[in-house]
């Protein structure tokens, strides 16, 4: 997390907590500061599950002093260690999306459309399917099946 934290406010400039001032302040002025803290949060939310899952799966563990008594318990452990697994996903993916957005060389993400998919065809100017009809052919073509038998 203070990798982030530090990568963010190099960034921006500011103190996180200013930042965060900042953006509810104003959230229109920087959509890249908004993103930024937007995931930031998202972030540690996740980091704290993964504590809190890890912590639980680690009582689970001290629970049961014998490998005996982790046998029988082994559906409940496997429980405790799933909700680890992903608790570790949900982090990750979050890391993910932030050092995507913080990574000033990855094309796309900065801007008002960073992360609500490409900028849409007719905000652009340009519409979205070309709006020429197709033409057809006059006279049929040389390599145009030839139909046998009766017409319906």
């Amino acid at each position: 997390m203070r990798v982030f934290t530090r990568r963010i406010e190099e960034r921006f400039g500011m103190g996180l907590s200013a930042l965060r001032r900042a953006v509810a302040a104003a959230p229109h002025a920087s959509p890249e500061a908004v993103e930024a803290v937007r995931w930031h949060g998202l972030l540690a939310t996740a980091q704290s599950a993964l504590e809190r899952a890890e912590d639980a799966l680690v009582a689970v563990l001290d629970t049961s002093p014998t490998p005996a008594d982790l046998v029988e318990d082994h559906e409940r452990v496997m429980l405790f260690a799933s909700r680890v697994n992903e608790a570790l996903g949900i982090r990750d993916g979050r890391a993910t999306v932030l050092r995507f957005l913080l990574d000033p060389d990855t094309p796309g993400t900065h801007g008002p459309a960073a992360w609500r998919g490409a900028v849409a065809a007719h905000r652009r100017g340009n519409p979205a399917l070309p709006t020429t009809t197709p033409t057809v052919p006059h006279a049929p073509s040389a390599l145009a099946p030839v139909r046998r038998g009766k017409a319906r």
